[in-house]
Order: structure tokens, then sequence, then C-alpha cells
């Protein structure tokens, strides 16, 4: 069947009509199938789907009515198009009480039957998207280890779902604690690549000078104490996926090799002359603004956008508060089982305490907390008194209304200091980078952000 061809049932017992009908339905680019009676056209709808029914309303055997309702027994969304005589519209008006969506009265032109059937087919086309739609929406997306059930997160999980199966780079953005691994690793446990490696790299918990050869494997006597040759991450995550988390704060030279793989997937061992190739889907993870990093000059331009195929950003904790029952209660059940406790529940007072609380730890710090509650419990619920918060966080949070002028946002604070700084410095941006301690480029990139035109270089 051509896409473009509905397929239309027609249940007509008069055999020249119904051979009529084929043919016409036929020259109009509809695909037709017939049948003579209402158990003939169930049968059928059984073994085939169908976009359309016309039906008589008088058949032989079960009625136009009865054989209406079976049909929508069998698919309560497709049209039905009754036919019938001038005498029975009252007939007519009941079956489209019982769920027929238009009918027709013979004698009928065959160009009024098409532009019903036309018609129809256009409504159930927009009443499926419609439908589709609302399911899609109402749909709630669930990953192993992931608790997420406020709208910003299965905006999120919408996003792993589209691009889970696809073979993009993407580039998790997110603070510290977010779970940004957590996301990385639903994508790769739900690509093609699943049944392949899945392996991780944190770039800042390895000495930049050991960096290269992590991350791309090195020769024996590549450098001393090479006594052996070693793969690197890239090979072992060969027809898989690499996690590189902290992408940001990748040194220079090692972003230019990282260009190269992303761009031919290929690569030489420290201390190697052989090129290795290899199949690897990289995903990302960052909890800086790489667009201010491109601004400073800290980050590569062309590197960025080779990342930044899909950008998935995870919002932080105390933005989808929502999600914190859920997630202490996973946590609770997760670590009383660990430490065989019979912890039930948190009462709502601690509850209440875990609402309240910023989390400038994100889910992380939600975690340690829970964990460190249910260590130290001796009951059978926790309160608030096993709910330890950090001190020096409560204090900060506490005290950060008083650092800034009253009535002045943080932006707005530091939008100020930026304009007085330049006018001190006579619009001499350098003057001004150095005693806000930025980079030109970095100060170059706060100004457009704020609004302020680029003042005439006095930098000669």
């Amino acid at each position: 069947m051509k896409p473009q061809q509905a397929a239309i049932l027609v249940v007509e017992d008069e055999a020249k009509l119904r051979r009529l009908l084929e043919l016409q339905l036929a020259e109009e680019n509809f695909l037709a199938r017939t049948a003579p009676d209402a158990e003939t056209g169930l049968r059928m709808l059984n073994e085939q789907n169908f976009d359309l029914v016309v039906t008589d309303l008088k058949l032989p055997g079960m009625s136009g009515t009865e054989f209406l309702q079976a049909v929508k027994r069998v698919n309560a969304y497709v049209p039905v198009v009754i036919m019938t005589a001038y005498g029975t519209v009252e007939s007519a008006v009941d079956a489209m009480k019982a769920g027929a969506s238009d009918y027709v009265l013979k004698p009928f032109s065959l160009a009024e039957l098409v532009l019903v059937i036309r018609k129809e087919l256009a409504t159930h086309q927009l009443r499926e998207e419609n439908r589709t739609l609302r399911e899609e929406l109402g749909r709630r997306y669930e990953y192993k280890n992931i608790i997420a059930r406020s709208p910003k997160m299965q905006a999120v999980l919408a996003l792993v779902e589209r691009v889970a199966p696809t073979n993009a780079t993407v580039l998790i953005g997110g603070e510290s604690g977010v779970g940004k691994d957590l996301i990385a690793r639903a994508i790769h446990e739900h690509s093609r690549r699943s049944s392949g490696p899945f392996v991780k790299i944190n770039s800042t918990a390895i000495p930049e000078n050991l960096l290269e050869s992590e991350l791309f494997g090195y020769e024996k006597g590549a450098f001393s104490g090479a006594t052996t040759s070693k793969p690197g991450k890239f090979e072992l995550a060969d027809k898989g996926t690499l996690f590189l988390d902290e992408i940001g704060d990748v040194p220079p030279p090692m972003q230019v090799k990282l260009l190269r793989v992303l761009q031919e997937r290929e690569f030489e061992r420290l201390g190697g002359m052989k090129t290795i190739k290899v199949d690897v889907r990289l995903i990302a993870a960052t909890n800086r603004d790489l667009r201010a990093a491109l601004e400073e000059g800290t980050f590569r331009e062309d590197l960025y956008y080779r990342l930044n195929v899909v950008a998935i950003d995870i919002p932080p904790l105390r933005d989808h508060k929502e999600d914190i029952p859920d997630l202490a209660n996973f946590f609770l059940t997760k670590y009383a089982r660990e430490n065989d406790k019979s912890i039930q529940a948190l009462t709502p007072g601690a509850m209440k305490t875990l609402m309240d609380f910023h989390w400038p730890g994100n889910v992380r710090e939600l975690e340690n907390i829970i964990q460190r509650g249910v260590t130290l419990s001796v009951g059978t619920v926790l309160d608030v008194a096993d709910i330890q918060l950090d001190d020096r966080a409560k204090r900060n949070a506490g005290a950060s209304l008083h650092v800034l002028p009253e009535g002045t946002t943080l932006e707005q604070w530091e939008d100020e200091t930026i304009r007085e700084a330049l006018r001190r410095a006579n619009g001499n941006k350098s003057q001004a980078a150095r005693a806000l301690g930025l980079s030109r480029n970095a100060l170059r990139y706060r100004l457009s952000k704020i609004g302020v035109p680029d003042p005439l270089d006095n930098d000669t």
C-alpha cells in the first residue's frame, strides 16, 4: 500500500453497488476492500487494519447497527460511515448515537460519498494526533534508579527517551550532585549500544599529565614506568559509550586531541605510531558554564559545538523540590535495607525540614543526609533530630539575606560592580578586567549580557 492510501472497508450486500464503490474508491486513490455481509466484514477487520468503514444500514443476518457496535468493540476509534435509504433517516440518527461518524442517504452520488469519506478521514487524523499528544503529555517516563516525578525532571527524561536510540553526542549540564552520571547511564542503557561497555572517566580526578594516557592509552616505554602497553578509555569503550565527566576542566592541549577523535574517530596511543579506529559514542558532562568559558578563551569553540549536538540541562534540586519526598523515601529504603534496620518512614517534621532546605549539594547531599540519619538512628522512623543538615550551609543560607544591599539581587549587584569598574577605568576594558580579576574576553561577555554597548577601546 502506498503511504498516501487510506484502507477502506465497504460492507454492502448488493453486488453491483459493492463493485461500483470498490472501483470508484480505487480511482480516488483509496485502498478499497469489500464484504457482502457483516460477518465477513468483522472477520476482515480482525485480520487487517482499516482507516474507515463504509456500511449499509440494512444487511442480511446481523443488522447494520449491530455491525456498527461490533466494529467499535474491535476498534473503538475507526470512523464508520453509514449508507441508508431516505425513509430510514431516524435509524441513521440512532446509528450516529451508537458511534457512527456520518451517514449518506440513498440514492447518493459517488462524489458525495467520497467527500464524506475524505472529511471523516481528516477529522479522524486530527483526533488521533490529539489523542497521541495527550498520551505523550500524560506519560510518565521511568528509569532505573532515577526518581523524577516533577515536570522539570520529566522533561529531562523525555529528552533522554528521544536521544538514547540515536548516535548523537550529548552534553549534560547541571550543578554538582544533580545526577548527571545517572542520566548518562540511562542514555547508554536505552541505546543500541546497551550491550557494549559504559566507560566513565572524571577529568578532574586525574592529574593533567596523566589524562592523555588514561584517555588514549600508551605503548611500552612511552614514559618512565611504562613497562607494558595499556589501552585507554576510548579503546575500552569501543562499540559502547564513553562518559567524560567535567569536560569543562579538560586542559586546552587535550581539547585538541578530543576534537580529533570526535571528528575522525581515530587516535594514537601515547608513544605509539599505529592509528587506532574506534566506534564510541561520547557523552560529556559539566557543571561549568561552557559559554562563559568560550568567552574567557579556556574552552575551544569548535570542540564545544562538536559536543553540544544535544544538550540536556538538569535542574538543581531546589528547583524541583516536589521530588524530595520520593527521593528521600527511596534513599531511606535503600540504606535501611543495607544496614539491616527496620526504619519505615520519615516523620512529617523531618520531611518538612528536608523540604525547607535549599540543597546546595543537590541530590547527592540529600542522599548523604538520609544515609547518615539511617546509620545513626535507633528508632523505627527518622525524625527531625535525625536530619543533620550541614551547619555551614544553614548559616550561609540564613546570612545570605544580609550579604547584599537590601532590595538588590546578586545579578544586579554584579552588573553594577562591572559598570563601576568600567567607569573607574575610564572605559578601558583591560584595566577594568584586571580590577575585577577577569580576562578581557570574560569582561566583554558580561558586558554583552547586561546590554552595555562596547565602548571605544582606550587600550592603546
